[in-house]
């Protein structure tokens, strides 16, 4: 019931910027509440893990390799969160997943509590 588009992304030399955005938006029913919103990474060959995540009173947590490089952002009433990424570096290679843990209200009334994910986009970091 409730999909998350991305955008952003590409291809950038070390030492570069990107950003990410992502909204989230109901399929069917509507979006009542989303609790922590953020990004996940998957490197080549590794494991996905949380590089960044925004609570929605804005409390903060970064992957310790992204702290001081990565700047994520949130706004409460568009459904958005934002990854600005500067000094970028090669290890930084990876897809970018957003997320959000959703409560929707769908089409009959009812709560459904969900974790979302976006499709994915990549980041490239390379000389």
């Amino acid at each position: 019931q409730v999909q998350l588009e991305e955008s952003g992304g590409g291809s950038v030399q070390p030492g570069g910027s990107l950003r990410l955005s992502c909204a989230a938006s109901a399929v069917s029913g509507r979006i009542a509440r989303i609790d922590d919103m953020g990004w996940y990474r998957r490197a080549p060959g590794k494991e996905r893990v949380l590089v960044a995540t925004m609570t929605s009173d804005y409390n903060i947590k970064y992957e310790d390799s992204v702290k001081g490089r990565f700047t994520i952002s949130r706004d409460n009433a568009k459904n958005t969160v934002s990854l600005q990424m500067d000094s970028l570096r090669p290890e930084d290679t990876a897809v970018y997943y957003c997320y959000g843990n959703i409560l929707a209200i769908g089409s009959s009334g009812e709560y459904i509590a969900l974790k979302s994910w976006g499709q994915g986009t990549e980041v490239t970091v390379s000389s």
